[in-house]
């Protein structure tokens, strides 16, 4: 039997990189879409290098991607690539628009034209609920988006449902709420603050400045639902699915164990900043994963206090590595 191939966009993402550890280890020839840029960034995925292979593409240009799945011919296609930054999204509302909507379709007609046997995942978020017309949010809840990123998302979702039942094509999308690990962007909030607090203990910060401090979130690790995106296209029916942990907590929450595991006191260094508010909040989001704990057998397992403590102690020491400091307050040279 020939290994499976898969191919993954957003392959240098905290997504993409611990998916195609999961698809190596369950014997995959893995294969990835990067766009061409003046500072190519492969840090998540530099251990993996040699392992999987890497092609230029991009979701701007469609022949860019009959060519790819031409070349590729993968039984499966993970599509994770998007401008996935909310703020940045209100910053650049059209480009959004264009990557994290039009690009899906783009994909889609790919698939469709090159070889309609490809099995695809799309990723759909939970900022898609935004002004949450119930909690907690699960495969019927109405979309109401707060955001350009949201509403792409909301297009790249019912574009994807579209093809599916107009074209038969094995298409899914998984609505994946807020998850996170040391790999996350930095501009991230969660991150934002693990690697606010370890450069603060380490005396390289003196302060860390946030914006809304009581949003409501439903956070999870990352690792684990890449399992459940994996499972979506291994189901003998496509379907949708929400993934979630089915807990909410506030950024508040993660400030206040991040900065209880490095022993400080954050009213001495958090600083609300009005600027870092968004035009248009989305103030909870809480997931019913029901369908994929019934159907995928899947699950969130890492508590969130473990999670807030886990990306802590990777920027502890990637931040001691960087700057020859350790927490007990000393150098090394």
């Amino acid at each position: 039997m020939s290994e499976k191939v898969a191919l993954i966009t957003g392959i240098t993402g905290q997504d993409g990189s611990y998916l195609a550890e999961l698809l190596l280890e369950r014997g995959y020839r893995v294969h990835g879409m990067v766009r061409r840029s003046s500072t190519e960034s492969f840090e998540r995925i530099a251990h993996l290098v040699d392992r999987v292979e890497l092609h230029q593409a991009d979701l701007l240009d469609q022949g860019s991607l009959i060519t790819l799945l031409r070349e590729v011919r993968p039984a499966e296609l993970y599509n994770l690539a998007a401008q996935s930054f909310v703020p940045t999204s209100w910053l650049q509302p059209a480009l959004t628009g264009e990557f994290t909507a039009l690009g899906v379709t783009r994909m889609l007609e790919a698939v469709r034209f090159v070889d309609p046997e490809i099995r695809f995942y799309q990723a759909s978020s939970s900022e898609m609920y935004g002004k949450v017309r119930e909690t907690p949010q699960n495969e019927s809840t109405p979309f109401y988006p707060r955001s350009p990123y949201g509403v792409a998302k909301v297009y790249g979702h019912y574009i994807t449902v579209n093809y599916r039942e107009s074209f038969g094509l094995f298409a899914v999308s998984g609505i994946l709420f807020n998850h996170e690990s040391p790999r996350r962007g930095r501009e991230f909030v969660t991150r934002k603050i693990s690697e606010a607090v370890a450069r603060i203990k380490l005396g390289l910060e003196d302060e860390l400045r946030l914006g809304n401090l009581d949003a409501r979130r439903d956070w999870g690790y990352a690792p684990e639902y890449v399992d459940a995106i994996w499972r979506m296209l291994q189901q003998e029916e496509p379907e949708d699915f929400v993934i979630g942990t089915g807990e909410q907590h506030t950024p508040r929450e993660f400030v206040e164990i991040a900065f209880d595991h490095v022993g400080l006191d954050p009213a001495d260094f958090v600083r609300v900043d009005p600027a870092l508010i968004r035009p248009a909040e989305v103030e909870t989001l809480l997931a019913d994963p029901t369908k994929a704990r019934e159907r995928l057998g899947w699950r969130a397992t890492t508590p969130f206090p473990e999670l807030v403590r886990i990306m802590v102690e990777a920027d502890l020491e990637a931040q001691e590595r960087a700057s020859g400091r350790r927490r007990g307050g000393a150098e090394t040279r």
